[in-house]
């Protein structure tokens, strides 16, 4: 059990990497089924894969389970190859922690059988941050928005990287919630002024520290 609750209306960094510092994505088809579980997985309801969510709304005469609630709203997200960042609102009691371990669970499970694979693939359960004052928030969120920029990523896995900023660049949110995602670029005056906001956090970061290989831990920006 945690330490600390996870109260339903605050908000949350969550983050976690592959056991033993693997990457936990190998192609882009992995990225692209890893969006999709997010997508899928934010409801109430168990599923259990996404491929008997599928039927089951095939099957499905109505459009019901489209409007589900769902558990959490994501708010900005980063995936590098080895890694997450995710920016999560807890939307109803118990929601980040159903959401992540059907994340967890039912990314593993697609992963271990197209590898060919046992056991876990995430190290351990996921990790949480409470953001209990408004410029932590600020500092995190540009952090989670485009956490790649910390890190020296080789060439060959760019393809490998899905982040938030594109969506907040565009004004355009299809995994971040369209809610959460026109508050920020109202409170920040727009996109061009939430993109200057978030590579000056990873300007400062980078200066502090340079770009951190993918095999070391990330330093998490130090509290307000």
């Amino acid at each position: 059990m945690r330490k600390q609750p996870i109260i339903t209306g605050e908000y949350y960094h969550i983050y976690n990497r592959g056991v033993d510092k693997r990457d936990i994505f190998n192609d882009k088809k992995d990225v692209d089924r890893f969006i999709e579980s997010i997508s899928d997985f934010n409801q109430m309801e168990g599923v259990g894969s996404i491929r008997d969510f599928r039927n089951s709304q095939l099957k499905s005469e109505s459009k019901a389970l489209f409007s589900k609630d769902p558990l959490v709203a994501i708010v900005a997200l980063c995936l590098n190859p080895n890694h997450f960042h995710f920016l999560l609102k807890q939307l109803v009691d118990g929601g980040i922690a159903k959401f992540m371990q059907k994340l967890q669970g039912g990314y593993t499970y697609y992963f271990n059988v197209k590898n060919e694979r046992s056991g876990s693939l995430f190290q351990g359960p996921f990790k949480s941050h409470h953001l209990n004052n408004e410029g932590y928030f600020n500092k995190i969120l540009g952090y989670a928005n485009k956490n790649y920029g910390v890190h020296d990523i080789p060439k060959n896995k760019m393809h490998l990287i899905f982040a938030s900023d594109c969506e907040y660049e565009n004004n355009n949110f299809k995994v971040v919630s369209k809610e959460e995602g026109g508050r920020i670029l109202e409170i920040f005056g727009g996109s061009k002024n939430f993109k200057k906001h978030c590579d000056e956090i990873i300007s400062i970061i980078r200066e502090e520290r340079g770009k951190t290989s993918l095999t070391e831990e990330d330093i998490l920006p130090d509290r307000v």
